[in-house]
């Protein structure tokens, strides 16, 4: 095959971490490629809310307009930032294994803030050290004094106390686990290495970042801590591949290497989400796992606050995956999502 495969990617150390995998899995196959760098316009803005800005599909549009111009063969987005429609005369092509899909928090690196900014319940934890996405075997026990939810029955002022995200499922998810204690959310825009840096110059306590995306790049703080209790965005930790429709060599290339498992399973969190008619400015969550030849799925949608939260928990045969989403997201509006969802829509206009 003479073909070079041209893969467009964002400019981040994180798009291009995850474009080379795809580069190399190509290669692997006999296929050559070459990466193409286009910035989206999610990358030039970094001040404004991503809520705010209003657009879907903010840090993939640039790529696909690449794509349907024929500047480029293949584009690599992190699947969670891809529209639940994609534009017309693109398609999936391949869906790679699904990384960590959960969300951590990464304390402000500065001992001495964490220190003047610390209440309530001291708040240990164990870190393994980690080298190249592996354990080294070295572990330790860290401690500091951390607002815990179940610290106190009343609600507590703790108003220097920032806990940083440019995400309003982070924020509504961690104002209802700390239900009793105000904080104060601040807004985090950037790659991941602006987001650690802005973290690092801050007065605030820590923010709150996917495990993936430190992971991939080697930049997860020892101690950061996984936010177990916090259910991920739709498809986080998975990396899409997208061809246009018409180009069948790109995407018999491509489609070798579909993760079946991870495809069925980011296929319901979407078909979740469409239903919701979510988006990034709204609070909605869902995890769709494959154990033992079922499917367990957990989802929900919470108010802006974080004060009002709905919830799905299923679990299902792989034979009843096909229109699974759309059901559960049924279920959910049927219990109290619907409310929810129709004021947060209400808020916006």
């Amino acid at each position: 095959m003479s073909k070079i495969f041209r893969i467009g990617t964002r400019d981040s150390e994180l798009a291009v971490w995850q474009a080379t995998q795809v580069q190399n899995l190509l290669q692997k196959k006999g296929v050559q490629s070459e990466l193409i760098f286009i910035k989206s316009e999610g990358d030039k803005d970094l001040i404004t809310p991503l809520y705010a800005l209003g657009v879907q599909g903010i840090f993939t549009k640039t790529l696909d307009a690449a794509l349907l111009n024929n500047r480029i063969d293949i584009a690599v987005h992190s699947m969670k930032d891809v529209p639940v429609q994609l534009a017309e005369g693109i398609r999936q092509a391949a869906v790679l294994k699904r990384g960590n899909s959960k969300d951590i928090f990464v304390p402000n690196p500065n001992p001495d803030i964490l220190k003047s900014k610390s209440h309530g319940t001291k708040f240990s934890h164990s870190v393994e050290y980690k080298i190249g996405g592996k354990k080294t075997g070295n572990e330790k026990t860290e401690s500091w004094r951390f607002p815990l939810k179940e610290h106190s029955d009343k609600t507590e002022e703790f108003e220097d106390v920032i806990i940083a995200t440019s995400s309003v499922r982070r924020s509504a998810q961690w104002l209802n686990y700390f239900q009793n204690i105000n904080f104060r959310i601040e807004n985090l825009r950037g790659n991941v290495n602006t987001r650690l840096r802005k973290l690092k110059e801050s007065s605030w306590y820590g923010a709150i970042f996917a495990a993936a995306g430190l992971e991939r790049i080697n930049l997860r703080p020892a101690n950061a801590i996984d936010l177990d209790w916090m259910l991920p965005a739709p498809t986080q930790g998975a990396i899409m591949i997208v061809c246009r429709t018409d180009d069948e060599e790109t995407f018999n290339a491509c489609y070798t290497f579909n993760d079946e498992a991870t495809a069925t399973c980011t296929k319901i969190e979407k078909d979740f989400l469409k239903e919701l008619m979510g988006g990034c400015s709204t609070p909605i969550a869902a995890l769709a796992e494959i154990k033992n030849d079922k499917i367990i799925f957990k989802g929900n949608i919470l108010s802006l606050d974080g004060k009002e939260k709905a919830e799905v928990n299923k679990t299902i045969s792989i034979n009843e995956a096909n229109n699974f989403g759309k059901i559960a997201a049924q279920d959910l509006l049927n219990n109290g999502g619907k409310d929810i969802a129709e004021f947060i829509r209400n808020a916006k206009v």
